[in-house]
């Protein structure tokens, strides 16, 4: 089995406000993404350990992003209605996610060296469980 980087990212697209899939690759500069699992503990009184069911699927991430104001760039994506619902999907690696997502917050930042950046978490929307597929 072959280990790879993350360099090189084929794909990041989030639909605007309008549901218009825009490639913000260039504006961001780091994301991360966890899909778990709700769990139910039903250990009895007669067990020592957990014992747990799997419930319902999750996708919650962030996005960290440049400033960038130009046209369909990452401001533009972000800074529209944010209770509309977004596609977001990655390629990487010959591996992609898509995912129905809300963007929960657009976290604007201006640090004290001057850089400028924001932070967009989001969380998935539609009840589909999140899987990874060959692009």
């Amino acid at each position: 089995m072959a280990k790879e980087t993350g360099l090189g990212q084929t794909a990041l697209n989030v639909d605007d406000a309008s549901g218009t899939p825009r490639d913000i690759r260039n504006d961001v500069n780091s994301w991360d993404f966890s899909t778990p699992y709700a769990m139910q503990d039903v250990t009895g009184v007669d067990k020592s350990a957990s014992e747990r069911l799997a419930l319902l699927a999750d996708l919650t991430g962030n996005l960290n992003a440049i400033f960038n104001p130009a046209t369909n760039r990452a401001h533009a994506v972000f800074s529209g209605d944010l209770r509309v619902v977004r596609t977001i999907g990655f390629t990487i690696s010959g591996q992609s996610l898509s995912a129905e997502c809300y963007l929960t917050d657009y976290a604007v930042n201006r640090a004290a060296g001057g850089e400028f950046t924001a932070k967009v978490p989001f969380v998935l929307q539609d009840g589909t469980v999140p899987d990874w597929t060959a692009a």
